[in-house]
């Protein structure tokens, strides 16, 4: 299963999923609930996917340089804990994450010192560029307290 919706489509102009298998039984069983609950995408939504796909190795790129450098820096912030980001050496599957990836995605984690849901949430409100957002499908940097 995989969102197609941030990073394949990238525009937040399309809500979309894929699933892959070489279950044959399994396929044939999805095949079924698609076709019989019509949850198909439109032509227009997989037009715009396709589209986005043509641009998605520079955006990838991008993404990855961009999480490193806010990464790094909030590793060496007083106010953090501890940053969760594969593609730094200080992840504990680091060299997992780059033995089977060729980069990492734009997605991090971070711990406040001393967090609470109140100091939490003033972070959050503090936000000058990161949106705050119940959803990460969006182009926009954006930031969520699960």
């Amino acid at each position: 299963m995989y969102s197609l919706t941030k990073y394949m489509d990238g525009h937040s102009d399309v809500i979309m999923g894929a699933m892959t298998t070489n279950n044959e039984d399994l396929y044939k069983r999805m095949m079924y609930l698609q076709n019989s609950m019509g949850i198909v995408p439109s032509p227009f939504d997989c037009y715009l996917v396709n589209r986005s796909l043509k641009t998605l190795a520079v955006r990838m790129n991008q993404h990855m340089k961009n999480a490193i450098i806010v990464a790094k820096h909030l590793e060496k912030h007083p106010s953090v804990e501890r940053v969760l980001c594969p593609a730094l050496p200080s992840h504990p599957h680091h060299s997992l994450a780059k033995r089977l990836w060729s980069g990492s995605s734009g997605m991090m984690s971070f711990y406040i010192k001393n967090g609470n849901l109140e100091k939490n949430n003033a972070f959050l409100s503090s936000l000058k560029v990161f949106i705050l957002a119940e959803s990460l499908g969006g182009f926009q940097s954006l930031a969520e307290l699960p």
